[in-house]
């Protein structure tokens, strides 16, 4: 059962059907991506709790797969502890990695994982106050509740402050009532660095990394990833070390995209996510197994290889438009483009910055990868739907 059906959760979906794993796709509203793959579907509320126990007492599912942010993480703890079924990769780790100040605490005051300064507030004064104390400015303000970018303010000047409080309530909801205010570093680049826990031939859980993936956000939207992202030996291997010490920390198995910050041999904690990461869809277009089959193979028990077979390049293919029912123009140019392929999502509802689907591209390097796929990408365009 997956909990959460976007994009990444429709992959994981049709991963595990290669391998003949009935599956259910759940989800707050109808036809969402992964509803339309999966052997059955079910629209419930994911932060209620008490909707969701009744449903996978329903189901009784072998594997519970959460596959979003939003799931009321605390009843993930009570499904596992009351023997109803297995979460991947525990309910642990996915209520500490979706919560900002359980992973902080983690991270940086258990683990001793190296992070940029941050402090926690309650409401707007707090907020004030700790920026005052030592955060400083420039500064990141993010809702305490992880939701893939949304709510993310860069403040400049206490000029900027209200308005990022403000904007990171009205970006998470009734789920959350406080932030993280986290000190802005100028580093050079950042990554997801793609982890992978799964048993290996001796029947002990390994730990296989993915080659590094540079991503782009702009204005906490993801907007373009490439792989691999060239760091020196010395990042790289920091980065190994502190992301195989945080998941075996977090335990279970599967993928975790973890988020690290990088300037010259330095390395930075950021955060993780247990479950594929928005980055890692360019290794649909890169490696032998993608991060989708990865998880799959991992809680499911089968091995697997992070083997990179080509460079190349995803890029986000944005609503631009706010309409129900919309239909895409470009498809033939973008696909003429050499090295390029296509993953729509099959979200009917457009929005603005909604991601739709992306472009994969390949090249002899990441330069060329680059500009093949954002070339390609801008050429597909979602317009509303209109019958003659």
């Amino acid at each position: 059962m997956l909990l959460g059906c976007g994009e990444l959760g429709k992959e994981v979906i049709m991963a595990l059907q290669r391998f003949g794993v009935e599956t259910i796709a759940v989800d707050g509203y109808l036809h969402a991506p992964g509803h339309q793959v999966a052997h059955r579907s079910h629209v419930v509320d994911l932060s209620n709790a008490d909707a969701l126990y009744e449903l996978v007492a329903q189901e009784r599912p072998h594997f519970l797969v959460p596959e979003s942010e939003a799931i009321a993480t605390e009843l993930l703890v009570e499904i596992e502890q009351d023997g109803l079924t297995k979460v991947i990769p525990t309910a642990r780790a996915a209520s500490v990695s979706m919560n900002r100040e359980a992973l902080r605490q983690l991270a940086a005051e258990e683990l001793d994982l190296p992070t940029v300064r941050y402090a926690f507030a309650k409401s707007y004064n707090e907020l004030q106050m700790q920026i005052n104390r030592g955060v400083g400015y420039p500064c990141l303000v993010k809702p305490m509740i992880a939701i893939s970018g949304k709510g993310h303010s860069e403040v400049k000047g206490p000029e900027d402050v209200k308005a990022a409080w403000n904007y990171a309530m009205d970006s998470s909801g009734d789920n959350c009532s406080s932030v993280i205010v986290e000190e802005f570093i100028k580093f050079d680049y950042e990554i997801t660095l793609l982890t992978v826990r799964a048993f290996g031939a001796a029947g002990e859980i390994e730990t296989h990394f993915c080659e590094p993936i540079g991503y782009l956000k702009k204005q906490g939207h993801y907007v373009e990833s490439w792989q691999p992202q060239r760091m020196t030996p010395a990042s790289l291997h920091y980065a190994r070390e502190l992301a195989k010490k945080l998941t075996e920390s977090l335990g279970g198995v599967g993928v975790f995209g973890v988020e690290l910050l990088v300037k010259g041999d330095k390395v930075w904690f950021n955060e993780v996510c247990p479950y594929p990461h928005y980055a890692g869809m360019v290794t649909m277009a890169t490696q032998a197994q993608n991060q989708f089959e990865l998880h799959a193979r991992a809680l499911l028990g089968l091995s697997v290889s992070t083997v990179l077979r080509e460079q190349g390049t995803c890029a986000t293919i944005f609503g631009g438009v706010d309409a129900d029912n919309v239909v895409f123009e470009g498809i033939d140019e973008a696909l003429q483009v050499a090295g390029t392929d296509l993953r729509l999502f099959g979200k009917l509802h457009a929005q603005e910055k909604r991601r739709m689907g992306v472009m994969l591209a390949t090249g002899q390097n990441i330069i060329e990868a680059r500009q093949r796929a954002t070339f390609a990408a801008n050429l597909v365009r979602p317009v509303p739907f209109e019958e003659e």
